[in-house]
């Protein structure tokens, strides 16, 4: 990220001085994304990622690394004016415009909004190659979309909005609305912690959206797991000497990992795995719902 993004992250959380977490050491965290790799030739399925609210996409770059690395194109959806910072291509950094008044957010309007901002992206990347040089490699009829929070509840909104996205993941967030019956027929996951999200739990919009989804459908939760368990907020915490969850920040990214890498195999490369089959030995603190 840059310098402009880390600052607005840190601003954001109010973190002082004396935590010792500074632009510069935030936007300087390496990962395994590097500018200017070849590309191996072919055509790939598209995965489009949309963060929590008031998150940058780049606190899912351990989720969108791993997917490229296993065959996939990543589009990462900073949606500008709704999360700590965007620098757009000509160096401004728009801030937030609804972060310091939360509790009048509509949610039902933003996952909306978001969906709007996703089938943008969509015809930017499968309509010729200006707006990315690489788009040749997209197979324009496979694509899927996950979401982390209110990202979640925008993959489930695109899908509803836009039929190209074929298969969606919501990472632990309420459905902004639950979709009614008919809405969607085509595979989703729901992947959360165990608390809020297991059936029966306190999000109620959970147990609403799996009555009402048509296709392809899994339900697990993760026990230990936090809400930030799901993106890069853990692991970063863990690095930054604050408080962390049960389940360890490496095992939420391992987990996090199989499993949208399963589910998007299957949904849209028709490979299955047996990890979506059942509970797994190696994976004890994934819980099967349903």
């Amino acid at each position: 990220m840059t310098l402009a993004e880390a600052a607005g992250i840190i601003e954001h959380r109010k973190l002082p001085a004396s935590s010792g977490v500074t632009p510069q050491a935030l936007s300087s965290v390496t990962t395994h994304a590097f500018d200017g790799a070849r590309p191996q030739r072919g055509k790939y399925p598209l995965v489009v990622l949309s963060p929590a609210s008031e998150n940058p996409r780049m606190m899912l770059t351990a989720l969108a690394t791993d997917l490229a690395s296993h065959g996939y194109v990543v589009a990462l959806v900073g949606h500008t004016y709704e999360d700590t910072g965007e620098t757009l291509e000509n160096g401004q950094t728009p801030p937030c415009a609804i972060c310091d008044h939360p509790e009048a957010i509509d949610f039902d309007a933003e996952a909306a909004s978001r969906a709007l901002d996703v089938s943008f992206v969509i015809d930017q990347l499968t309509h010729g190659n200006t707006a990315w040089h690489l788009a040749h490699l997209i197979d324009k009829h496979e694509i899927g979309m996950a979401g982390h929070s209110l990202g979640g509840a925008a993959a489930a909104a695109t899908m509803i909005a836009d039929p190209r996205v074929r298969a969606g993941v919501n990472m632990d967030g309420s459905f902004h609305p639950a979709p009614l019956p008919g809405q969607i027929n085509r595979p989703l996951l729901m992947l959360g912690v165990t608390d809020s999200h297991s059936a029966g739990g306190t999000d109620t919009t959970w147990g609403q959206t799996w009555a009402a989804l048509g296709g392809f459908k899994k339900w697990l939760t993760v026990a230990g797991a936090d809400h930030f368990s799901f993106d890069d907020g853990d692991v970063l915490q863990e690095q930054a000497g604050f408080p962390i969850p049960p389940l360890s920040p490496e095992r939420g990214v391992v987990i996090t990992r199989e499993y949208l890498t399963a589910f998007f195999d299957r949904t849209l490369k028709g490979i299955r795995s047996p990890l979506l089959d059942g509970p797994s030995p190696n994976n004890p603190e994934v819980l099967f719902q349903y």
